[in-house]
């Protein structure tokens, strides 16, 4: 069944923050993920119940309510629509941020997964798109994604188990996939061709050669020259190899192996200062590497570039 009423996007001084909604709900959940020391997506896991109404003024994040186990049919008001569906094992409803919304009905077992909009935006940054004024996530008031249902398992099982060294990381990694599925299957703007998608600006280019030439001499990091460009680390790797055809630490290594043929060709330097000047780790490694690009040892060319001096200088004689 559906039918008209009036709730629309909310007054956003009135939104219900993550820590907000625990307060309003007249349910506590059964488990949550609130208190552990993990960040990105929280997780409410909250008990059946029958009977109920209620009415949120809008949240300042997103929600994929999911249901785990058994079934729920209700009445959800959201979007300027009322909405009569049966959410079953498996399926899940998407409440997006900022509307006003009514539940009536009989729900059944639930993981609300509640997420923050700076996951989205970062998760955005990271696919390329540089501009949050192009995401806006859709209200959905049933529907089956498998891939909601396979993240939220996880969450969910990563909920029963006591803190451990690895969580961090697997929650951190399956609230950047969430964000990134939200984005990919429920965005309202498509997303951008690849042929659309900004490259890096012959400014940032020669920021960043400039940067990489002056410090030939040690490791330079992604997360160095990310910031150099003002972008995410992630997002930093895919900009670079389109702007230039090349991996930036392949990049990296093409300037310090020119450097070294420079230095070879121009200095007295022995080959294991000019593999400690050029930032690699000992001799045997710059060897192996210059060997890849030139085709020949740093001996070998530094035999044949004081041949060709020595050429050069017995033919300006001569002549």
């Amino acid at each position: 069944m559906k039918g008209e009423l009036g709730f629309g996007p909310s007054d956003r001084s009135r939104l219900l923050t993550i820590e907000d909604i625990l307060h309003a709900r007249s349910q506590l959940p059964k488990m949550t993920t609130r208190g552990r020391s993990w960040d990105g997506v929280t997780v409410d896991l909250h008990s059946p119940y029958f009977n109920c109404t209620e009415r949120y003024s809008g949240l300042d994040h997103h929600l994929i309510c999911y249901c785990p186990a058994g079934r729920s049919r209700l009445l959800q008001g959201r979007a300027g629509t009322v909405h009569e569906s049966v959410i079953s094992a498996g399926m899940s409803y998407i409440m997006p941020a900022g509307y006003e919304s009514t539940w009536e009905g009989d729900s059944g077992l639930s993981a609300r997964l509640r997420i923050p909009q700076s996951l989205i935006a970062m998760a955005a940054d990271q696919l390329g798109q540089r501009s949050t004024s192009q995401i806006e996530i859709r209200n959905v008031f049933e529907v089956r994604d498998h891939a909601i249902e396979r993240l939220a398992l996880v969450l969910l099982a990563e909920m029963d188990l006591k803190p451990h060294p690895a969580q961090t990381l697997i929650i951190d990694a399956v609230s950047t996939a969430v964000a990134a599925h939200m984005l990919r299957r429920y965005n309202a703007f498509e997303t951008l061709e690849e042929s659309h998608v900004a490259l890096l600006s012959r400014k940032e280019l020669a920021l960043l050669t400039a940067y990489i030439e002056d410090n030939l001499d040690r490791t330079i990091g992604l997360a160095e020259l990310a910031a150099i460009a003002k972008v995410s680390r992630f997002h930093f790797t895919r900009l670079f190899k389109r702007s230039t055809g090349c991996t930036a630490m392949s990049f990296i290594e093409q300037c310090r192996i020119r450097r070294a043929q420079s230095l070879i060709v121009d200095t007295d330097y022995a080959l294991a200062e000019i593999a400690l000047m050029t930032g690699f780790s000992d001799q045997s490694h710059f060897t192996r590497r210059f060997r890849h690009h030139v085709g020949s040892t740093p001996n070998v060319f530094a035999r044949e570039q004081s041949r060709r001096r020595s050429v050069r200088r017995l033919s300006a004689r001569r002549g």
